[in-house]
């Protein structure tokens, strides 16, 4: 086989490969904003970490998150806790509800086993 048949089939297998997965919803506008600021502010403390063995230290957020209520979400990302600072004097309204638009675009983590 020479060269240029191996890389062809590399390439077909690999395309087929990605044909066979699920396509990821596209994201409007608002929710891109929203996916960005939730990267620069968010992922921080919300996602576990990947290269090292550091623990995560808020809760997985989802579409689920606080019942699925995207106005108490809102108030939750606006206000804070006494572990979470609230960002109501970081972002504007509208940016606050692109990330909970973006927030209602995660899936649900599965459960953990008991």
């Amino acid at each position: 086989m020479t060269k240029p048949s191996a890389l062809l089939l590399v390439l077909l297998a690999s395309c087929a490969g990605a044909a066979a997965q699920p396509a990821a919803p596209a994201l409007n506008e608002q929710q891109l904003t929203g996916m960005r600021i939730f990267n620069q502010s968010c992922r921080v403390c919300h996602t576990k970490p990947l290269l090292t063995a550091g623990q995560q230290y808020g809760p997985v957020l989802s579409k689920d998150t606080l019942g699925g209520d995207a106005s108490a979400l809102r108030d939750f990302i606006s206000n804070g806790t006494p572990r979470m600072p609230g960002f109501k004097l970081t972002y504007t309204p509208a940016q606050i509800d692109a990330i909970a638009a973006y927030l209602k675009t995660v899936p649900a983590p599965p459960a953990s086993p008991q």
